[in-house]
């Protein structure tokens, strides 16, 4: 008898409304070439704020493939990916952008390499064809910085499409901080991944929801969330200061036993002024950051709050927050 395996596939959506039909329609004709395998969408509508759920509900209405999650508003991508993840069940699960970033015509190869041997197989763009320079150029300022800083190893252009065994998709769960940075948790976990390069490509219709000032704050968050570099960066340029400055006022000190009392220059002192004035907001800004994950992680606020579902509360695993959000949705 033939071991049929079910996928899950996450689909995080946040005002999709142009383009989520089209998805669906051609991941459909994708997955229909595929033998040996179950496949069930999971929507996640991230509080969207046009007919995206709407849309999802048609599908789910004309198949019982399709699953969707709503939220009560807009919580992010990383908590509709950890939604969606803890509602699989399926023996694999993917995760997937329902832009058409992320081209449905690697499934098959991921599914070939998993059944290979491997845990896990992602996706990493090689190129960023129809991005801006200043957006090209600050993504690989961030993995190459990331790495330096990280004990967390970031693969270049990596993006959240990927398929992983059920024992992937626990070990993600495991991890259940609010605030979330997936492609760290995925690197962080292990587990033997194989990476499919692809070229950048375009979305069909709409634009990304993704501006440059969202990207740094991301950017930011990934690095303080899996380092504590910055801060040894600060006590190391810390040291280096007092170190100049003793230095400096043994020279000051001889001097003015050889020469006299010299009188200080004004853009001297307001040159070490500003210098020194500059370091101290930016090491109470690194501070901050890491005293603003504390203070939100300190809360134990759920990761996100499901408004309305078409999927079985009872075979949801959830922590103890979350598990009032079973309740609600009953």
């Amino acid at each position: 008898m033939l071991n049929i395996k079910k996928v899950d596939i996450i689909v995080p959506c946040y005002n999709e409304e142009d383009v989520l039909e089209l998805f669906y329609n051609e991941t459909q004709k994708v997955l229909n070439t595929i033998d040996g395998y179950d496949f069930r969408f999971i929507f996640v509508d991230d509080g969207s704020k046009d007919q995206t759920l709407s849309i999802m509900k048609a599908l789910a209405s004309k198949s019982d493939n399709v699953k969707y999650l709503s939220f009560s508003r807009n919580f992010g991508k990383e908590s509709a990916m950890y939604a969606g993840l803890k509602f699989s069940s399926g023996d694999l699960v993917a995760i997937l952008d329902a832009d058409l970033q992320h081209p449905p015509s690697m499934i098959p190869t991921m599914l070939n390499e998993l059944e290979n041997g491997y845990d896990s197989c992602a996706a990493r763009r090689i190129s960023r064809t129809g991005e801006s320079r200043v957006r090209s150029v600050f993504s690989r300022l961030f993995y190459k910085l990331n790495n330096k800083l990280s004990d967390v190893e970031l693969v270049s252009g990596a993006v959240d499409f990927r398929i992983m065994t059920r024992q992937v998709v626990d070990a993600v769960l495991g991890l259940c901080e609010v605030q979330r940075f997936s492609k760290g948790i995925f690197s962080w976990i292990g587990f033997e991944t194989k990476w499919l390069p692809y070229e950048n490509i375009e979305r069909p219709v709409g634009v990304t929801k993704w501006s440059f000032n969202s990207l740094v704050k991301y950017a930011i968050h990934g690095i303080t969330a899996f380092s504590t570099a910055p801060l040894r960066l600060v006590t190391g340029m810390g040291f280096l200061i007092s170190a100049f400055a003793f230095v400096y006022i043994i020279i000051t000190l001889i001097k003015t036993f050889i020469t006299g009392i010299d009188v200080p220059g004004y853009v001297t002192t307001l040159s070490a002024v500003l210098f020194m004035g500059g370091i101290v907001v930016i090491s109470i800004g690194i501070l901050g950051e890491y005293i603003g994950h504390i203070f939100m992680e300190s809360k134990n606020r759920p990761i996100y709050i499901l408004k309305q579902t078409n999927l079985n509360p009872q075979n949801f695993r959830g922590t103890d927050n979350e598990q009032t959000e079973r309740k609600n949705i009953q």
